[in-house]
C-alpha cells in the first residue's frame, strides 16, 4: 500500500474565505439582513401553522440553543399578527345572583376602558344622588305624611279597644312594656284593698272581663305590628321610588349607550335592582365619634362600601394593541399563565372580590399568539397541565393550583370562564419535542405543527453574502464599527469551524454574535476604524484563553509525564486514542493511552471500563462490535479461544462513544500478533463488524489535542493522526496545525478500512498481521483442545 496516498494535503485541512473576492470593502456597503439565514423549512412551517385556524394546530418550534429560533419566531408571528384584527376587551363584574361567581363581559377593543370610566362616573353620581334622594325636603314630607297616617290608624285601633274596656269597667294604660288594663270602681282605679272586699261573684266577673280584654290587647298589638310592617314596606317603596327617580336617568343613559351589548344591559339592570333592594346600605349613617374612635383603636374593619360592587375590573385592555396580540411569557408559572385571585389581609382575615382578579398570559394573548419556551413550562408541571386544559376546553378558568390536587384551600371566588382563541407556540430543543411526543398523549393532539430549525446551512456564495448582511445588521443595530471584508471572511471561516464542515455555515448565531461583539471591542481597544481579520482572530483566541485553563493543566500533566503517553517509538498492545472533553462553553481534544492484553482463555473481550461502571452504552456496543469483527475475520475454521482485556489507562471519569473502537481493535491485533504499533500516531474512528472505518465527531479538537501534546513533547516530523476518510470535509483546523502539516512536521492520514491503518501503524502488510493473529488464535485453540482431551 502506498502510504502517501492516504496522507492529506494542507488544502484539505481548511477552507479559507478569500476576502478579495467579497464584493465590498466593509459592511457599510452591504445591505443588512435582519432575519435568520437559510431556514426556509421553518419559514414555510410557521407560515402554514399560523394560517390554519383549527383546534390542535398549535406549533412547536424545535432547534438547538443559539440558532435564534425564539427571535425569528417572534418576528414571523408579529408580522402575521399585524395583519389581523384586534381582540376584544374583557371585564369582570359583580354577579348579583351568585356573588362568588363574578361575570365575564366582552367588549370591542378600547370600549372596556370607556366602560370602566362610565361606571366610575355613574358611581360618583350615585354617591351624590342616592343620599340626596333620601334627605330631600320632598322625601321627608312624604315620609312624615306616611307615618302620620300610621299614627292615625294605630290610634284608631287603640281608641276602639279603650272604648270596649270602658264599657267593661276597665281603663287602658300605656307603659314601657306595652298596654295594661286596670279595673275601675266609681270611675277610679280599684285598689287591692277594695278588690279584696268584693264578693266572690264580682271578683270572678272582673277576672273574666280582664282575661277577655287581655286577649283583645294581644290582638291589637298583633294588628299594630302588622300595621307597622305595612307602613315600613310603604316607606321602603317610597324610598325606592325616590331612589329610582334620582338614579333612573343615569342608568337609562348607560343602558342606551350599551344597548348593543346584552351582558352590559343585564349588569346595569342588576345594579338598579341591587340599589332598590339594599337601600339601607346607601343611607349615610349617623356619626358616632366615640364609636369611630373605639373602632380605630381596636383596628376594627370599616363597614363595606356598597358602591364597591359596581366597580368594573378591566381584565384585558386591547385599546393600545395594534393587530392581534403577541405575548411572550418568560416565567410561565401556573398563575402567570391562567391568572390569579389576590387577597386582602385584615387582622388575619383574608378577603377578596371581583376587582382582585388578575389576568394571565393566556388572557392577554386571547385572540392572538402566546410564545413559551418549553423547558420553562415543563419546570412548572401544574402550568403545563393547566395550559393543556385551556387548549382542550377552549376556555380559561381562573382557579387555585391546588384545585386539581385534592388539597383543601380557603373558600374563594369562581370567576366565569372566558372563551379563548389562542395559538400557542412552544420553542425548545428537538429532544423535548420527541420526549413529549412519546410520553404525553395530549401533546400530539394539541401541537400538530412542527417547525424545525437546522443548526447549519450550506456555505454557498449566496449564504456567504447573507452572512455579511447579518454582520452588517448587527453593526447597525448595536452601533458597532463596520467590519472590513477581511473581518467578514474570518467570521465566515469561524462559522464553518462551528459547523464542523468546510461546506457548511453554523446557524448558532448567538456564538457568532459573541465573536462580532468581542472583535469590535478589540478593534476599539486597538484604535482601529474598522474590524479586520486580526481583531476577529484576537477575539477567537482570547475567548479560548478565558476557558482553556483545564486544557492547559492537562497539557502540563502530559508534558511532565504524570499522565503516561508515548509520542515516539513503538509498543505491542498499546496505542494512542483521542477523546473530546467538554467543559461547558469550551471543548478540546485529549489523547489517551489505550492498552490491550490477550491471553489463553474463553472469556472473550473484557472491557475494564464496563466492569467498573465507567463505560457508557455506546462504548460497550463498540467493544462488542470488536468481538464480532474478530469472530468474522478469524473464526471460520475454529472457534475463538481468547481472553482479552481493554483499558483506557488513567481514566477515572468514565468513557462513552465508539470513536476509539478502531484504536482498541488495533491494540488487540497488536497484542495477538505480537507486533508493535507506532506511538507517534494517534487513531480516531469507529469500526464496524466488516472492518470498515466509520466517521466520528469532534475531529478538529481531537487532531489539535494530539498536535499540541506532540509539540509539548517535541515534534519529530513523523507524528500525526489516523482518521476516517469520511471526516475530511469536517476539517477546519487552526492555522498552526495547517502550517505544521504544510512544513512536514505533522501528518494526517485518512483511511477507510482497518487494514489501511494497520499497515500505517506497523509498517507491515496487513495480510502478514492477519496471518500472525490467526496463528496465535490457532495456538490458543490447540492448547485448550488438548486440555479438554486430558
Amino acid at each position: 500500500m502506498n502510504q502517501e496516498s492516504l496522507k492529506l494535503t494542507p488544502r484539505q485541512l481548511w477552507r479559507p474565505c478569500d476576502a478579495s473576492k467579497l464584493p465590498f470593502r466593509d459592511t457599510t456597503e452591504v445591505e443588512p439582513v435582519g432575519e435568520v439565514l437559510g431556514q426556509q423549512r421553518v419559514k414555510q412551517a410557521l407560515e402554514f401553522g399560523l394560517k390554519i385556524r383549527r383546534p390542535g394546530y398549535n406549533i412547536f418550534v424545535a432547534g438547538e440553543t443559539g440558532t435564534g429560533k425564539l427571535t425569528y419566531t417572534r418576528k414571523v408571528i408579529e408580522g402575521q399578527a399585524a395583519q389581523e384584527p384586534r381582540p376584544q376587551d374583557w371585564c369582570y363584574v359583580y354577579n348579583f345572583k351568585k356573588p362568588s361567581q363574578p361575570r365575564a363581559i366582552s367588549l370591542p377593543a378600547g370600549l372596556g376602558k370607556q366602560f370602566v370610566r362610565d361606571m366610575e362616573d355613574m358611581v360618583n353620581s350615585l354617591k351624590k344622588e342616592v343620599p340626596k334622594a333620601f334627605d330631600s325636603e320632598n322625601s321627608q314630607k312624604k315620609k312624615t305624611l306616611l307615618w302620620q297616617q300610621f299614627e292615625q290608624e294605630s290610634e284608631l285601633l287603640y281608641q276602639q279597644l279603650e272604648k270596649m274596656a270602658n264599657q267593661k269597667g276597665f281603663s287602658l294604660h300605656r307603659t314601657s312594656e306595652g298596654f295594661v288594663s286596670v279595673p275601675l270602681l266609681n270611675g277610679e282605679p280599684l285598689t287591692e284593698e277594695e278588690y279584696n272586699k268584693l264578693d266572690p261573684g264580682t271578683r270572678r266577673d272582673l277576672e273574666k272581663d280582664s282575661s277577655y280584654l287581655q286577649e283583645k290587647l294581644v290582638e291589637m298589638v298583633s294588628k299594630l305590628k302588622k300595621l307597622e310592617k305595612k307602613y315600613q314596606q310603604k316607606e321602603k317603596q317610597l324610598e325606592g321610588q325616590m331612589a329610582l327617580l334620582a338614579i333612573g336617568h343615569l342608568l337609562a343613559d348607560l343602558k342606551d349607550k350599551y344597548r348593543q351589548y346584552h351582558q352590559v344591559v343585564e349588569y346595569i339592570k342588576g345594579i338598579q335592582e341591587d340599589i332598590i333592594n339594599n337601600l339601607e346600605s346607601f343611607k349615610e349613617p349617623e356619626k358616632d365619634e366615640v364609636g369611630e374612635q373605639l373602632a380605630f383603636l381596636l383596628g376594627a374593619k370599616k363597614g363595606e362600601d356598597p358602591y364597591e360592587k359596581y366597580k368594573v375590573n378591566l381584565l384585558v385592555d386591547s385599546s393600545e394593541v395594534k393587530g392581534a396580540p403577541v405575548v411572550y411569557e418568560p416565567n410561565p408559572t401556573f398563575t402567570n399563565l391562567i391568572g390569579r385571585i389576590e387577597y386582602q389581609n385584615e387582622l388575619g382575615v383574608l378577603s377578596t372580590d371581583h376587582t382582585k382578579i388578575k389576568a394571565g398570559a393566556l388572557h392577554r394573548a386571547n385572540g392572538g399568539y402566546l410564545i413559551l419556551q418549553v423547558k420553562d413550562v415543563l419546570a412548572n408541571p401544574a402550568a403545563w397541565e393547566a395550559l393543556k386544559r385551556v387548549l382542550r376546553n377552549g376556555e380559561i378558568r381562573i382557579e387555585n393550583p391546588t384545585d386539581h390536587q385534592g388539597v383543601a384551600v380557603i373558600t374563594t371566588l369562581q370567576p366565569e370562564p372566558i372563551p379563548v382563541q389562542v395559538k400557542v407556540v412552544l420553542t425548545g430543543s428537538l429532544e423535548y419535542y420527541q420526549l413529549l411526543h412519546e410520553y404525553d398523549e395530549d401533546f400530539p393532539k394539541l401541537f400538530k405543527i412542527r417547525a424545525e430549525f437546522d443548526d447549519e446551512l450550506v456555505r454557498s456564495e449566496e449564504n456567504e453574502r447573507a452572512m455579511a448582511g447579518f454582520i452588517a445588521a448587527q453593526c447597525q443595530k448595536n452601533d458597532l464599527k463596520p467590519f472590513a471584508a477581511s473581518g467578514v471572511a474570518r467570521i465566515i471561516e469561524y462559522s464553518s469551524r462551528l459547523a464542523e464542515h468546510q461546506d457548511k455555515l453554523s446557524a448558532r448565531f448567538n456564538e457568532i454574535v459573541e465573536i462580532i461583539f468581542e472583535a469590535e471591542a478589540w478593534a476599539t481597544l486597538a484604535g482601529a476604524e474598522r474590524v479586520e481579520a486580526e481583531h476577529v482572530e484576537t477575539a477567537i483566541k482570547e475567548k479560548v484563553y478565558r476557558s482553556n485553563l483545564y486544557e492547559e493543566k492537562l497539557g502540563e500533566l502530559l508534558a511532565q509525564g504524570v499522565i503516561l503517553l508515548d509520542t515516539s517509538g513503538s509498543k505491542v498492545g498499546q496505542i494512542n486514542g483521542l477523546a473530546v472533553l467538554d467543559t461547558g462553553d469550551y471543548s478540546f481534544g485529549k489523547p489517551s493511552r489505550i492498552t490491550a492484553n490477550t491471553y489463553l482463555g474463553e472469556e472473550g473481550i473484557i472491557n475494564i471500563e464496563r466492569e467498573v461502571r465507567l463505560s457508557g452504552r455506546i462504548h460497550d456496543k463498540g467493544v462488542m462490535i470488536l468481538a464480532g469483527y474478530l469472530g468474522a475475520r478469524y473464526a471460520h475454521r475454529v472457534p475463538l479461544c481468547l481472553s482479552a482485556s481493554l483499558c483506557f489507562e488513567q481514566n477515572y471519569d468514565g468513557v462513552d462513544g465508539d470513536s476509539a473502537s478502531a484504536a482498541e481493535l488495533y491494540a488487540l491485533l497488536s497484542s495477538l500478533a505480537n507486533v508493535p504499533l507506532r506511538q507517534d500516531l494517534a487513531v480516531t474512528g469507529s469500526v464496524n463488524q466488516k472492518g470498515e472505518i466509520q466517521p466520528i465527531g469532534g475531529i478538529n479538537e481531537k487532531i489539535e489535542g494530539f498536535y499540541y501534546t506532540c509539540k509539548a513533547r517535541g515534534l519529530t516530523g513523523t507524528q500525526g493522526v489516523i482518521m476516517p476518510v469520511q471526516n475530511v470535509p469536517n476539517l477546519m483546523l487552526n492555522e498552526e496545525v495547517v502550517e505544521a502539516v504544510a512544513a512536514g512536521r505533522f501528518h494526517l492520514y485518512a483511511i477507510s478500512t482497518i487494514d489501511q491503518g494497520l499497515e500505517l501503524l506497523t509498517g507491515l502488510p496487513a495480510a502478514e498481521i492477519h496471518q500472525r493473529v490467526e496463528a496465535q488464535l490457532q495456538k490458543y485453540y490447540n492448547i485448550i483442545s488438548e486440555m479438554g482431551d486430558n
